[in-house]
Formats: C-alpha cells, structure tokens, sequence
C-alpha cells in the first residue's frame, strides 16, 4: 500500500496553511487579544470572527484499488482576519464571537461523525469532497443565521437560547470534538 493522494482544502477567505491559525479548544477561550486585524470602521459590527473548516484526507491504495483513506479536519480561529473595536469590545460582545467559533467547531464535529460513516470504495474520494461542500454550505447559512437572529448579539434573549442549543449540539457530538 502507498499513499496516492493527500488533499488540504480550506473554508473561508481562501487562507492558506501557512497563516496564523488557532484550533479550537475546549479549555482554550477566544481572547481580544486574538483578534489582531485592523478594525473595519465602516462597519455597523464591532468585531468580526474569521473562523473556518480544515480538511484534508490521503487514501491508500493497493494497485489502483483504494484501499483505506484517513482524514484531518479541524476548526480554526484566524487572528489577522478577525478585528473589534477597543472601545465597544467586551465581555458579552466576546461571548458572542466565541460562540461564532464554537458554531465553527459544531460543524467539523459533524463533518467528522459523517466521515466516520464512510465505506471504503471507489468513490471515497468524490464522498468525501461533497460532504465537505455540504458541510461548508451549513456552517455557512448557520453563521449567518445566529447574526441575524441575534441582531449581532443585540438581542440578549435569542443570544442566550442560542448559547443553549449550541453547547448542548457541542455534547451531542463530544466523542468528535477537536483534541
């Protein structure tokens, strides 16, 4: 057996391996300190999270049989794309761009329990590459619904219902959470 093929594909802003990067950890709190690009002062936002899905796989082969495949799929915080402003940026603000990366690690947990489920054969490699757009379409649309139903954290209520659901999808996954 040999490796054929070893893939990196990135979600969002087309960054690449070589950027500053911070995976998710459970024990690991997103702090302002992290979020190390200019502000966007034309914004209505006071901060922006760039946060985004890693994934890569290699498959094994024997002849031109694929034999096995083994795959790498992470969560991570882009600090030279992610910004607030000093003076509005606090604690609760805080709490809301930390969720937008917990949202972020949600979604590589399902991506993993879904490659998980994958058989070994022929098309692995087209499985893989859809489940991965699929997974990047829903993390996506997610993102953009917390905002809008948050208001941007402005509304408080819809802020903590939706701190709720996403810790408790967090358990719900917990044997695929980022190590």
């Amino acid at each position: 057996m040999k490796n054929l093929l070893i893939i990196l594909a990135l979600f969002f802003l087309g960054s690449t391996s070589n950027e500053e990067s911070m995976t998710w950890n459970e024990s690991a709190k997103l702090t302002w300190a992290d979020f190390k690009a200019t502000p966007n002062l034309e914004s209505d936002a006071v901060a922006l999270t760039a946060s985004g899905i890693t994934f890569g796989y290699s498959v094994n082969t024997s002849g031109e049989r694929i034999v096995d495949f083994s795959t790498s799929v992470e969560a991570h915080f882009y600090p030279s794309k992610s910004w607030y402003i000093q003076d509005k940026g606090n604690a609760y603000i805080l709490a809301h761009e930390q969720l937008h990366f917990d949202i972020t690690e949600l979604y590589a947990r399902k991506f993993r329990a879904q490659i998980k489920k994958l058989v070994v054969n022929q098309n692995v490699k087209d499985q893989m590459n859809r489940l991965h757009a699929k997974i990047n379409e829903a993390v996506n649309e997610t993102q953009k619904r917390y905002d809008a139903q948050t208001n941007h954290s402005m509304n408080r209520e819809m802020q903590k219902e939706w701190e709720i659901t996403i810790q408790k999808e967090l358990r719900e996954f917990e044997d695929y959470k980022s190590l």
